[in-house]
């Protein structure tokens, strides 16, 4: 039995258990403690068979990405957050995604974007037919010595086969025969078949998507491209030495030389020489080109693209210069707004602010957005014959990013006026674009420290970190407690309050709501405790340890401890407009 084969039956070991495991816990919603369970499980299966089989895979890189996975899938026990959960997910997708790449023989640290796409590309492709690939042909069956437990597990498999069909019909008989063992065995076997359909179906799909990723992480794979003539070249020019112009090959050419000196004349060497060299400079030519047609797609550049595809300093200056232009005209439009703030706004004619905050603030998120792949496309596409290029590209992209960051300050000045003391007040839909916009922030300062000092193989990595920092970040920050409390205090300054907007939020705002009520309208407060009471019904239904959740269990504890909080006596029903700011 092979290595392969070893590895091969640990992963198929391990993914039915991670299946069952996965069907005891993750069946039950909504989701909590058991997410951290799971992917504790899924982590400890990964390390343990990592160490035993691929210990070259365990670096700094992987334990901290191990440990990503521990702290976002922890945070399901933290925050109940509906945004927050799904930016966990991705961020436990993205992180399993890129611990494949060692597989594929990539240096995480160095990895570009381009190799990350390849990472989910490829644990994709595994999730989906790696379980059928892996029972068979990674697993050689025949090669299993037929002794131990593996002997006995047949025996009992084939016992079980045929006892099965028997004992079924017999049964069937016995509870015909007599109701009351009919009635003690649909007591004791009281399972729907729908039931065991589910939970079947269940264990085998965990099953199969933890063994197509597994096998993922485990084997290796790798491909180079080499065109078939161009290898035929590099081997046969391997074997031809490229001739010297200031050595001799061997004594019998010297010899042959001074032989012939006296019939040659002077003349005649040099042209030999000459032609020496010409050929030379060909055949090293040759051995050039086939070294360039070479492709490792792990070491990605434009060196696969026609020259024709490629910018140089000429295009990279068009294409730049003229965002250049178009953002510094739309800056110098912006200025007086910067510095007039408010008061401009409202001494404008006929310019109202929601108009001028709405309609902004979305858009240069989503201007800010596409500058970055702008920025490493144009850079990725640049020659790098000549240094000029490069020089070029640094100032006009370092222009664009300063000109950036002004637009950004541009666009988060109409948030703070959309949502500040005059606005409209603060939601999610506000919110989550503004931390996209810091992360950004921090994205390009990033990219000015490594692209732009030609450190373009660190992006990626740090570009990762800062999205994981800045994910963390929210989860102390609790956006939904925040959007409350920023909304109360907007409400005490005599903005309105939308009560049933802010009681609907996740359980991660109900301390903030219920230590504000004292503060709100007869109104507000019946609209409050209307949501606050339903909510409180749909909670008593959810008592399943796996879905354990710090914000469900601290509002559990707030609205069945305080019978005024959910106390809807002389309010009307909820569903009256009258009633909802």
């Amino acid at each position: 039995m092979n290595q392969k084969t070893k590895t091969g039956l640990e992963i198929l070991q391990s993914a039915v258990l991670l299946g069952i495991t996965g069907d005891m816990l993750l069946r039950s919603t909504p989701w909590g403690l058991n997410v951290f369970l799971w992917i504790a499980l899924l982590v400890a299966a990964m390390v343990a068979i990592t160490l035993r089989h691929k210990r070259e895979h365990w670096t700094a890189q992987t334990i901290t990405l191990h440990g990503a996975l521990i702290f976002f899938s922890l945070m399901y026990v933290w925050r109940d957050s509906i945004e927050l959960k799904t930016l966990n997910f991705l961020a436990i997708l993205t992180i399993l995604a890129i611990l494949v790449l060692p597989s594929l023989k990539v240096s995480i640290q160095k990895a570009g974007i381009f190799q990350y796409a390849v990472g989910w590309l490829y644990a994709g492709i595994n999730v989906a037919f790696g379980a059928l690939i892996i029972l068979i042909d990674d697993i050689k069956w025949k090669t299993i010595p037929n002794n131990g437990w593996s002997k006995h597990l047949v025996s009992v498999i084939r016992g079980l086969a045929i006892a099965a069909p028997i004992i079924f019909v017999f049964g069937a008989l016995f509870m015909a025969a007599d109701a009351v063992f009919q009635g003690i065995v649909e007591n004791t076997f009281n399972i729907s078949p729908d039931a065991i359909i589910i939970h079947a179906f269940t264990i085998g799909f965990i099953s199969l998507v933890v063994t197509g990723y597994l096998r993922a992480t485990m084997f290796d794979f790798s491909f180079s491209y080499v065109p078939e003539e161009d290898n035929k070249k590099e081997k046969s020019s391997v074997k031809r030495q490229v001739p010297s112009v200031t050595q001799h090959t061997s004594e019998d050419a010297v010899k042959k030389e001074k032989a012939e000196e006296k019939e040659t004349t002077v003349i005649e060497r040099l042209e030999a020489n000459a032609k020496s060299q010409e050929e030379s400079k060909k055949e090293k030519q040759k051995v050039e080109k086939t070294e360039q047609k070479k492709w490792d797609w792990r070491k990605f550049d434009n060196s696969i693209l026609p020259k024709f595809f490629t910018l140089g300093s000429i295009e990279i200056g068009i294409v730049l210069g003229l965002i250049n232009l178009l953002f510094l005209a739309f800056v110098i439009v912006q200025i007086p707004y910067l510095f007039g703030g408010m008061d401009l706004v409202q001494s404008t004619p006929d310019f109202k602010l929601a108009e001028y905050a709405r309609r902004g603030f979305g858009e240069l998120v989503a201007v800010a957005a596409l500058v970055l792949p702008i920025l490493l496309l144009s850079h990725w596409l640049l020659r790098k014959d000549k240094p000029i290029n490069e020089k070029i590209y640094r100032v006009l992209a370092g222009i664009q990013i300063a000109l950036l960051f002004v637009i950004m300050i541009s666009a988060t000045q109409r948030l703070l006026l959309l949502t500040g003391n005059l606005g409209y007040g603060l939601t999610t839909v506000r919110f989550y674009p503004m931390m996209f916009m810091i992360w950004l922030v921090l994205v390009f300062l990033w990219f000015a420290t490594t692209v732009l000092r030609g450190m373009r193989q660190q992006f990626a990595w740090g570009t990762l970190w800062i999205a994981l920092f800045v994910l963390g970040t929210l989860h102390v920050m609790n956006p939904d407690d925040f959007i409350v409390r920023t909304n109360i205090n907007l409400m005490q300054q005599g903005r309105m309050f939308d009560a049933d907007y802010n009681s609907s939020l996740s359980d991660d705002a109900i301390p903030a709501i219920v230590e504000s009520m004292d503060l709100m309208n007869h109104k507000q407060k019946c609209t409050v405790r209307w949501n606050l009471r339903n909510r409180s019904n749909s909670a008593k239904q959810e008592q399943d340890f796996r879905s354990w959740n710090y914000s469900r269990w601290q509002a559990k504890v707030l609205l069945w401890g305080d019978t005024q909080v959910t106390n809807t006596q002389g309010c009307p029903s909820p569903y009256i407009d009258s009633y909802r700011h």
